[in-house]
């Protein structure tokens, strides 16, 4: 459950997701996807 609210977090930094900024869902959808992908990407670098 912490990492899950700990990733929750990271996700609402990003200003765009946080606010909505983005009218279509698609576009939103979008971000969610790239934010979530270049997390993931840096937890697999920090795992040395």
């Amino acid at each position: 459950r912490n990492s899950v609210e700990r990733t929750i977090n990271k996700i609402k930094d990003w200003r765009g997701l946080a606010v909505r900024y983005d009218k279509k869902p698609e576009s939103y959808q979008a971000g969610l996807e790239l934010c979530a992908g270049l997390l993931w990407i840096r937890h697999l670098g920090s795992q040395h």
